[in-house]
This record gives C-alpha cells, structure tokens and sequence, in this order.
C-alpha cells in the first residue's frame, strides 16, 4: 500500500505540474487579442483532493482563536469542505461565462475579462484587484456593472468593464525577469485599454489595484476619467497646519486600524523579502496556501475577530475556495508575492505625484489603512468621499451593493 499511494503521488505530482503549465496563460502572437476558457485538468483536481485527504495540521493550544493564525478548527472545516464538497467544476462554469482574453504586452501574456455592456454607450472601467485576491472577487459585481437595468438600476448606469489578472496572478504569466513592480504594472494595464480601442476610461481598484490605478492616473491622467478606490493611500503632510487638519474621529479610527494591523502585518516582511521560499510551503501545500490566505479574509474583514467562525457570516466558503483555488491552480502564489519585493526593491522611475483626475474614495470602516480626507486632498482630486456604515477589504465581495451602488453616482456626477 506504501509503495502504491507513492507511486499515485508521484503521478498526480506531475499531472498537476503540467496542468499549471498550460493552465496559465501563453504568449498570443504580437497584438492579438486570443479568447480564452478556464479548464483545469481532472488530474490537477485529483492531485488537490488527494493533498487535502492528507494534510498534516498543525495542534493548537486550547483556548485560543485567531491571534496565533488561521484558526485550526476553522483551517479544517475549510479544508474538509474544499475537499468534500467544493465543487471547482461549477465555479469554473460559472467564471467561463464571463468573456476571457489573453493578448502580450510587454512579452507578458495577459489575461482578463473583457465583458462589454449591451448599452453602447456604456463607460469603459477597468477593475483592478490586489492580493490576495483575483478576478473571482468581481464576479458578483460584473452583471449588475454591465447591464444594470437587469438587476433592478438604470440602464444609463452600465459600464463596459475590463478585470485583469496582474502580471504574475491567476491566468496572467509569470514575469520572467526583475523589476516588475506596480508601475510597470500600471504601463501595462494603460497599454491593454489602449489595444482594446478605449481612449479614455474610468478606474477602480482595491489593494495593489488601488496602487497600480493610482499610479496609472498620474502618468496616463489625460486617458482616465475618473479615479474610484476604496483602498486610498496617503501619506501625511510635511505642513502640520494641514496634517493637524483632520477631525478626531478620523484620527480615532485611523489609530485604532494602526493598533490592529501592528500584529497584521508579518505577510508584508516575509512577502517583501523572501518570497520564493515562503513559496515553496504554499505551492506545495493546498492546506498551507488556504491557511495563508483565509486568514486575511478574517483579519481584513468587518467581523466579529474573536469568532471562530465569523467569515461564514460574511463570505461564503464556495466564493473564498475560488479564490484560493485559483491561486493553487494556476500555481502562482510566489509570482503574486513577488510584488512586495518587486515595489520595496525597484522604486518607481517617475515619482508619484498629484492626481489631477476626478478621484472618489469608498472608505470601508475595517479596511486595512485607513487615511484622512484632507491628506487625501494633498495627493488627490478628491470629488467624492464616501464613509461607508460597515465593510472591509474585500469591498466587492463584502458589501458588493455599497460598493456599486457609489461607483455608479460617482461616474454619473462626472
């Protein structure tokens, strides 16, 4: 029997070396625009559920939540139901209704989805995701994006909307070389819109896609419409008038999210130092990558940190799997990390100035970082600021009609 299960091993390992292979997206020839479908290989399934049946977990010590990590009840009632019950079949069906490309831009194969609206005068909006996250996080919110009046808005209200996976993630390539950090990264997804003939669009994003837009607006501001984020980065004023400028209640919460993500904040080090051999463990382990992962769906999350099983109360486990599965898939948990190091290591060639494009933030009150309006209105247009009553990092997933409902008034007002 030993011998046996080491061989199957051996044979499922090498299935599912191959399916990554191919499964990633491959170079289209120059500009061509090449359709692409998700199908994963039956064996990579296998080789997952056969992983997961033999996953060695960790113990942990008795009476205690999250505070050491992803939980080890919650990390095994995840990985019985990813192995049990998670059907990736149907969640790679319902991904495959959306229309998937891949074309080269900077001898990357790029992937992403480009699902135009019936209205044909639809806005053009590029949605851009971080990490640890994919364009399953946006599925929910494509519909009602592209054909509103289906899901009871206004037809005037429609975007053309364009999801890229980043260099690096999900379907994307994996970059070959040094130095792809965000900026890079934003020339790239500037080039893709330009390819699909949008001369000017709007953006929104959350994470690096908050990053990566931002830095596109500043460099392309004469394409972009407007600036939608609900993850806005700045950094405090020099003048202390300005800096002083800021109600207490801002500073109050801007506080109490810094006390939080001081013990928060461990995947950035590692991820910004060493993250090949932090990938070796997660692409190697589908249990690890989940635990890696799900613990920032709980600690980023507008739920209640000391439950042990809160994130059923927010995200859905088949919505959270996808995600990961993604990752584990495609085997692109180190290339994704990379991004720490690529934007610690390579700063930016053109520094980072004032948006001058019509910005609008979204702040979610459990959102990582959490910045002042008037700071913001050093470094941004800020035109619209909305406060949300609840939510956090994962805007799309988490308070999916919130986060609609101010992407449509914000570009309505423009």
């Amino acid at each position: 029997m030993p011998v046996a299960r080491t061989i199957l091993q051996l044979i499922s390992t090498v299935c599912l070396c191959i399916a990554c292979t191919t499964l990633r997206a491959q170079s289209a020839d120059g500009a061509a625009i090449v359709p692409f479908e998700i199908n994963v290989s039956d064996e990579a399934i296998a080789d997952l559920q056969y992983r997961l049946a033999n996953a060695r977990l960790p113990a942990q010590i008795p009476g205690t939540g999250w505070e050491y990590g992803t939980n080890a009840q919650y990390l095994k009632e995840l990985i019985d139901y990813w192995q049990t019950r998670f059907d990736w079949r149907e969640q790679e069906a319902q991904l495959n209704t959306l229309d998937q490309f891949i074309t080269t831009i900077d001898g990357l194969p790029i992937h992403f989805i480009h699902q135009r609206s019936s209205n044909p005068d639809a806005i053009p909006l590029m949605i851009t995701h971080g990490w640890p996250g994919s364009i399953a996080e946006f599925r929910h919110i494509i519909g009602p994006l592209t054909e509103p009046q289906q899901y009871g808005g206004n037809a005037e209200d429609a975007f053309h909307v364009v999801a890229p996976s980043l260099p690096g993630f999900g379907f994307s390539g994996e970059p070959q070389e040094r130095g792809f950090n965000p900026e890079r990264m934003a020339q790239i997804l500037a080039a893709l819109m330009q390819r699909l003939g949008y001369d000017q669009y709007g953006l929104q994003g959350g994470d690096w896609g908050a990053i990566i837009n931002r830095i596109l607006a500043h460099q392309f501001a004469d394409r972009v419409l407007g600036l939608h984020s609900n993850f806005v980065l700045a950094s405090p004023p020099e003048d202390p008038a300005i800096r002083d400028d800021v109600t207490e209640a801002e500073m109050t919460a801007r506080r109490e999210r810094q006390a939080f993500m001081a013990d928060e904040v461990g995947y950035q080090q590692i991820q910004g130092t060493k993250p090949q051999t932090l990938g070796v463990a997660l692409n190697d382990s589908p249990a690890g990558l989940a635990a890696w992962i799900v613990e920032k769906f709980h600690g980023w999350s507008d739920i209640d940190q000391q439950s042990v099983d809160g994130l059923d109360a927010k995200f859905s486990k088949d919505d959270m799997l996808t995600d990961i599965s993604i990752y584990w898939f495609t085997a692109s948990i180190t290339s994704s990390a990379r991004i720490y190091y690529e934007n610690r290591n390579f700063p930016a060639a053109e520094p980072l100035g004032y948006v001058e494009v019509p910005t609008a933030g979204a702040i979610f009150p459990k959102e990582i970082y959490l910045t002042p309006r008037r700071w913001a209105e050093e470094q941004y247009n800020i035109v619209r600021w909305t406060l949300m009553p609840r939510g956090g990092h994962f805007a799309a997933m988490d308070e999916p009609e919130l986060l609609l409902d101010d992407i449509r008034a914000f570009f309505r007002s423009l």
